[in-house]
C-alpha cells in the first residue's frame, strides 16, 4: 500500500505502519545523523504534502520526464535553497541549488517505483486552492512563505473547478493504470478544515466548498473507473453522528481517537479485519494481511455502522500532540 495526499494522509500512512501492515516505502531513510527527522517513510516517497489534484497529476509527470518546470530551486531568506514542490520536506534546506537537483533525481526515481509497483494507492484529497506558476507548474504553498523572493507575482493564486479536477484526476488514474494496470485506487477526502483561504470569504464556507468539490471530484471517478473506490473518512469524522468529539480543541485537526476510529473502519472494510487500532505504539508485531479492496462497496451499510458505533461513544478529550 503507498500513500500521498494531504495533512491527513500522514495520519493514515502512520497508523498502517504502526498497525504492522505492508506500507510500501521506496524512498527509504539514509544511514547518517541528518536523517532521522526529514520525513522519511511520512509517504511512500519524500513528496510531502501533495495537496491538490494537480500537484499529484504534476508529480507523475515530472516523474516520467512529461512536465519540465522552468523553477527548479528555490532559495530561503537563511541562504539555504529548497525544491519548490516540495520545500519544507528538508527543515535544513541545502547549501546549495544543484544539491536540490541532484536530490531531487533519487527522489523522482523513488516515485517512478512507487507508482510502478505499489498494489494499493491512497490518495487523500486536500485542497482546491493553490499557487501556479507562469509555466503552469503548481506549488504547495505560496513562495513568499518560505522563499526570500520579493516580487511573487509571476505566481498566481488559482481556486480549482470541479471540471478541472475532474479531468486532472481522470489523466493521473488514466496515466498510472498505463504503467501499472493492476493498482487499486482508494481515494479519501480530508476531515481536515482550511486554517485560511485566499478567497474574499469566511473560511467556514471556502471549506465547505473545498470539501463538497472533492467529494464530488472523488465521485466521479468512482463512477467511471473500475478498481477506484472512495472511503469516507470525511464523514466519520465530520458527520452529525459524530458530534465533533473526533476533532483536537481547535476543532480543526483530527485527534488520535479519531485517526483510530477511521482506520478501523478501513482495515474492517478494505484489509478484512476488524480489531482496535494502535495509534501510538512504535513497535507492533503482526503478519501483514492482503489488501481486499471491492470492487463496489455497499456505502450505505457502512455508514449506517459507523452511525450505529460512533453514537454510542464517549465524548473523547483530544489535546495536541
Amino acid at each position: 500500500m503507498a500513500t500521498a495526499g494531504s495533512c491527513f494522509a500522514q495520519h493514515i500512512a502512520r497508523t498502517l505502519k504502526k498497525n504492522g501492515f505492508a506500507y510500501f516505502v521506496t524512498e527509504e531513510r539514509p544511514h547518517f545523523p541528518f536523517s532521522q527527522d526529514q520525513n522519511y517513510g511520512t509517504f511512500s516517497a519524500r513528496f510531502g504534502n501533495i495537496y491538490t489534484i494537480r500537484q499529484l497529476l504534476q508529480l507523475y509527470q515530472r516523474a516520467y520526464g512529461l512536465f519540465d518546470p522552468k523553477d527548479f530551486v528555490w532559495q530561503r531568506s537563511d541562504g539555504r535553497f529548497v525544491d519548490p514542490f516540495r520545500p519544507r520536506v528538508q527543515d535544513a534546506g541545502f547549501a546549495h541549488a544543484d544539491e536540490v537537483v541532484a536530490e531531487r533525481e533519487v527522489h523522482l526515481e523513488a516515485v517512478r517505483r512507487m507508482f510502478e509497483e505499489c498494489d494499493v494507492f491512497i490518495f487523500t484529497l486536500g485542497l482546491t486552492e493553490g499557487w501556479v506558476a507562469p509555466d503552469g507548474a503548481v506549488v504547495p504553498l505560496a513562495p513568499g512563505v518560505v522563499t526570500k523572493m520579493e516580487d511573487t507575482t509571476p505566481y498566481r493564486f488559482h481556486h480549482f473547478s470541479v471540471a478541472e479536477m475532474d479531468t486532472d484526476l481522470c489523466a493521473f488514474i488514466t496515466s498510472l493504470r498505463r504503467i501499472n494496470p493492476a493498482c487499486r485506487i482508494i481515494l479519501t477526502v480530508s476531515p481536515v478544515a482550511l486554517i485560511a483561504t485566499y478567497e474574499d470569504q469566511h473560511v467556514l464556507t471556502a471549506t465547505t466548498y473545498s470539501k463538497s468539490a472533492l467529494r464530488v471530484v472523488a465521485e466521479q471517478a468512482v463512477r467511471k473507473f473500475e478498481d477506484v473506490v472512495y472511503f469516507p473518512s470525511y464523514e466519520i469524522i465530520t458527520g452529525p453522528h459524530a458530534r465533533g468529539t473526533f476533532f483536537e480543541d481547535d476543532l480543526r485537526e483530527v485527534c488520535d481517537q479519531g485517526v483510530a476510529h477511521v482506520m478501523s473502519i478501513f482495515m474492517k472494510h478494505y484489509l478484512d479485519r476488524e480489531e482496535e487500532v494502535n495509534t501510538k505504539s512504535e513497535h507492533v508485531s503482526r503478519t501483514s494481511v492482503d489488501v481486499v479492496v471491492p470492487a463496489l462497496v455497499d456505502q450505505a451499510s457502512l455508514i449506517n455502522e459507523i452511525q450505529n458505533i460512533i453514537c454510542d461513544e464517549e465524548a473523547i478529550e483530544g489535546g495536541h500532540d
